[in-house]
């Protein structure tokens, strides 16, 4: 199969919104020729303390594991395409976790684009 264009967005952990420093947590990757949509999210306790010794990192995870669970279709998302969910988790929010700038992309696999863009990007 031909290369297939895709977009993805990292998600960064803001524990300050006022200052808006931001560690990277995850990337959400979306591919409408492949129908893939999935996100990946690795939380580092450490780097997050660094920013804000305060924050807690297990309701980081848990507001980012909305993220992942409108990936998977499950709740309200379960209504909607996969381009709509990937529209919604890139719009703009003022949140602990936040989506940053779409970018685009190609590939063969979505997949294992995912899992280099996570290695690359967030760990």
């Amino acid at each position: 199969m031909s290369r297939s264009v895709f977009q993805y967005v990292l998600l960064r952990a803001v524990p300050r919104i006022d200052r808006g420093e931001c560690v990277n947590i995850g990337v959400v990757l979306y591919s409408q020729q492949r129908d893939f949509l999935d996100c990946v999210v690795e939380v580092d306790a450490g780097r997050l303390a660094a920013l804000d010794a305060s924050v807690d990192p297990d309701a980081v995870r848990r507001a980012a594991g909305a993220f992942q669970a409108c990936c998977r279709g499950e709740g309200p998302s379960s209504e909607l395409s996969l381009g709509q969910r990937f529209g919604w988790l890139t719009a703009p929010r003022s949140t602990v976790v936040q989506a940053g700038p779409v970018h685009p992309g190609l590939t063969d696999d979505p997949g294992a684009e995912l899992a280099r863009l996570v290695d690359r990007l967030v760990r």
